[in-house]
């Protein structure tokens, strides 16, 4: 029996699905270890076992991990020695000139990530059009011994215009390899090979410093893993939505920064394909915070840049677009004295304060245990049993600072979530031209399921489906993930007949070499694609947008003319001037023989009540007592009328009144409203 097990470590859960591809599934939910994620992981493999996994039969573990983006924002990355060319040492500290914050007199300045002191000048320089200052080897060994000099732990070299002319960059970074053999050595022609100093130079520096902290917490992992006797393979997810072996992961270490949320899109892409549901939105609310992302026509966006902590890194992302909304965010008076949610986090440790471990600030979690959505008997990731005295205490002490009675002070604060979820949706759709009313809510993570009924009234949306084991779906969305590469250059060539054909050449070339990557990577060559893409513009204008080339051809019209198509659709507006390459991207997609489990049988008797409580929420006047209904007994077919609370031991769904809630053959929970304005 071959088993592919994926785990998801959240911010307050480590999450686990084991999948034989025959539609047999285990699942297991366990505390993340903030101090040690690898021994959560290896927690959430454990419990596996006690539920009679045989661990010789896994041929898999795939993984998803907030490693690389807990290291960025709490400024634990390794120390690193950064060499630029001589005169442009001070590029993490100028950046690109941009001032958004022009007029606030406190604003905070963003880390440099390398002290000035570890920044190295070397004198050599590369322009647009040649070799304008030779590196010479006395120059290199001089530059090696500044770096030796300073025994850092991970090595950065960006030189000027190395994303057109790398000579120089691949000569130094070889001799410091030669002369520094354990250290960690990244060029930016080999980590983002595209133009803009700036965005090259931080994603070069941030490859570096996260490449120590990625390589021992992946060794730890695979050894314990080992230990526990899987003889599988190990692969880790990407911030593109596609996995990579885990020997690969740390020299990529910058493309891991999105690796958790990612899981979730392409589970939620997977389901959309399977039901027939082209256009969702995605939102996954876990215990820190909640992350929201479009897909179209069954495809999720993905952008060549996204920022961390506000620092630009080029390395393509999913477009998933964060707020600090989850079960663990914090509640409290701000200077102005009105009530806040987030984004602060209780986290796992201590956690909020129901969860008896030593937490005392309210959260979100407390909220939702006063207002009933939540009940002491409710299974919380498996294991954990809620305290609700605690809860009221921590609201209380809230509400009293402002004259409010506790339940109305939880109230407030699921509502302000709503808000804050509410805007979340908003930016991913409305304010990039998409209408939410046109797509259909998936809710999951542990909170999820607890606002979908209002965020699909609050929206307007379609309808709103919870998939089965809602807790678990970043995890389970490993298990539809290919592999993926992805490579880049910058070209800034105007598309014509000429230009076309280099770049024919280039998209050739780099199509096969990702192609032997992957089947190196033991993918069959009828199971991979690639799929070239432009980053075209106007000549002249500032940034570029992404055209696909797989719907145009190589033609220098139809790029042109397809270029123009997507900027009518962004901006509205069109025109006749000359169209540039900028840069040439190249992705690369092995799929993985991952099996599906089959359809749930038909069983469209109603349900009996397990318990039942009292609930109030903004939209009532008076509390309500409403039925709780377990999950494990709704089978296909079966239909809710609420207001009612559908729970199960990964996440809890509420059904708000006037909304229905329906299972189909999948174990998807459809909620629909039932009366339309």
């Amino acid at each position: 029996m071959n088993w592919t097990v994926a785990i998801d470590i959240g911010g307050t859960f480590t999450d686990v699905v084991a999948d034989d591809g025959t539609g047999r599934r285990l699942t297991a939910k366990v505390p993340t270890v903030p101090a040690d994620p690898a021994r959560g992981l290896l927690n959430a493999l454990s419990a596996l076992g006690g539920q009679g996994l045989e661990f010789g039969d896994v041929s898999l573990v795939f993984h998803g991990t907030t490693i690389a983006t807990n290291a960025v924002i709490n400024d634990k990355l390794a120390r690193v020695a950064l060499l630029t060319t001589k005169g442009f040492r001070d590029i993490l500290t100028y950046r690109s000139g941009s001032r958004p914050d022009a007029y606030d007199l406190r604003q905070r300045r963003p880390r440099e990530f390398v002290p000035r002191e570890d920044r190295i000048e070397v004198d050599e320089r590369i322009s647009g059009t040649g070799v304008v200052k030779p590196l010479t080897a006395a120059e290199t060994e001089r530059a090696v011994a500044e770096v030796q000099s300073r025994d850092p732990q991970a090595v950065a070299v960006s030189f000027l215009f190395s994303y057109l002319d790398d000579g120089h960059e691949r000569a130094l970074a070889d001799a410091l390899r030669i002369a520094l053999p354990d250290l960690p050595v990244s060029r930016s022609s080999e980590v983002a090979r595209e133009f803009r100093e700036y965005p090259r130079t931080v994603t070069t520096t941030v490859n570096a410093g996260l490449r120590p902290v990625v390589r021992d917490y992946l060794a730890g992992a695979q050894q314990g893993i080992r230990e526990l006797g899987i003889p599988g393979n190990f692969l880790v997810m990407q911030s593109n939505g596609g996995g990579v072996p885990a020997a690969r992961a740390e020299s990529e270490a910058h493309k891991l920064l999105v690796s958790g949320p990612a899981a979730g899109v392409s589970g939620a892409v997977a389901l959309g394909t399977a039901t027939g549901r082209t256009h969702l939105l995605s939102i996954d609310i876990g215990g820190t915070s909640a992350d929201v992302c479009l897909i179209r026509d069954g495809e999720a966006s993905v952008v060549p840049m996204r920022h961390i902590d506000s620092h630009p890194i080029l390395s393509p992302s999913l477009d998933i677009h964060s707020a600090g909304a989850g079960g663990g965010s914090i509640v409290e008076i701000d200077r102005s004295g009105a009530l806040k949610v987030g984004p602060r986090s209780a986290g796992a440790d201590p956690g909020p304060a129901a969860y008896g471990l030593g937490g005392s600030n309210a959260t979100l979690t407390d909220a939702h245990l006063v207002a009933g959505t939540l009940g002491v008997r409710t299974p919380l990731g498996g294991s954990l049993t809620l305290d609700r005295g605690a809860a009221l205490d921590a609201i209380g002490r809230v509400g009293s600072q402002l004259g409010l009675s506790t339940s109305v002070t939880a109230e407030g604060v699921i509502a302000i979530a709503n808000a804050h979820l509410e805007s979340a949706v908003r930016r991913v759709s409305i304010d990039r031209g998409e209408d939410p009313r046109d797509y259909t809510l998936l809710a999951f993570g542990g909170a999820g399921p607890l606002h979908a009924g209002q965020l699909l009234r609050d929206l307007s949306m379609q309808d709103a489906v919870i998939p089965r084991h809602p807790g678990l779906f970043s995890a389970a969305g490993l298990l539809a993930t290919d592999l993926r590469i992805d490579e880049s250059a910058t070209v800034l060539r105007t598309i014509d007949t000429a230009s076309i054909g280099e770049m024919a050449a280039w998209f050739n070339t780099i199509g096969e070499e990702l192609r032997n990557r992957l089947r190196k990577d033991g993918i069959d060559r009828n199971r991979i694609r690639v799929q070239p893409a432009i980053d075209c513009r106007y000549k002249g204008q500032g940034f570029e947008l992404s055209v696909p080339v797989v719907s145009t051809g190589l033609d220098p019209v139809r790029v042109c003319r397809d270029f123009r198509d997507v900027h009518q659709s962004l901006y509205g507006h069109t025109s006749d001037e000359p169209v540039e390459a900028v840069t040439l991207r190249m992705s690369a997609f092995g799929a993985l023989a991952v099996g599906t489990g089959p359809l749930t049988g038909e069983d469209s008797r109603l349900p009996r009540p397990v318990s039942a409580r009292m609930l109030k929420l903004r939209e009532m006047s008076d509390p309500v007592r409403v039925a709780v209904y377990s999950r494990d007994d709704l089978g296909a077919g079966a239909t809710l009328a609420g207001p009612c609370i559908i729970e199960q031991p990964d996440a809890t769904t509420v059904v708000l009144a006037a909304q229905t809630a329906t299972v189909d053959g999948y174990g998807n929970l459809w909620i629909k409203e039932t009366i339309h304005g």
